[in-house]
């Protein structure tokens, strides 16, 4: 248990600093980047680039393991249905990252460097995430029969 804790707080600590290190963090580099038609900053696609090339090494790694090293299954995705939930969420997430110039990693990395402008961000990102599951939650439950229902 406390493994895991370390090697998760190790993990989102890399991660954090490779977004901040990279850029990530600055909302304006992040507009000046989708601004292709104005002054657009290309320097994010080298970062998307390595993030690419990073997970096409994990992903071949992963097709040659039975298990992570670190945990006693993958956890992938069940399915791979693109739906309008799919699209719509891409959509919103997409729309928001280009107004906010955040998406939620590098938001959560901003909390530990600039938490009062970052909480801007993280308040409705976790209040929507909350509204998700709750909804993910109901729907589960409509489709069990009433017997089925534990809580």
């Amino acid at each position: 248990m406390i493994r895991n804790v370390l090697i998760a707080l190790l993990s989102g600590t890399l991660f954090g600093a490779g977004l901040a290190v990279s850029g990530m963090v600055d909302p304006a580099r992040i507009r000046g980047f989708l601004d292709v038609f104005g002054h657009w900053d290309p320097t994010l696609a080298f970062v998307m680039g390595g993030a690419v090339g990073v997970m096409a090494v994990a992903w071949m790694l992963e097709s040659k393991m039975q298990k992570p090293i670190y945990a006693e299954a993958f956890v992938l995705p069940s399915t791979r249905l693109v739906d309008f939930r799919l699209i719509a969420g891409a959509a919103i997430f997409g729309i928001g990252w280009g107004l906010s110039g955040l998406c939620p990693g590098p938001a959560i990395a901003d909390f530990a460097i600039k938490p009062r402008s970052a909480l801007i961000f993280v308040a409705p990102m976790l209040l929507g995430m909350a509204i998700q599951r709750l909804d993910s939650w109901r729907a589960a439950h409509r489709l069990l029969p009433t017997n089925a229902r534990t809580t």
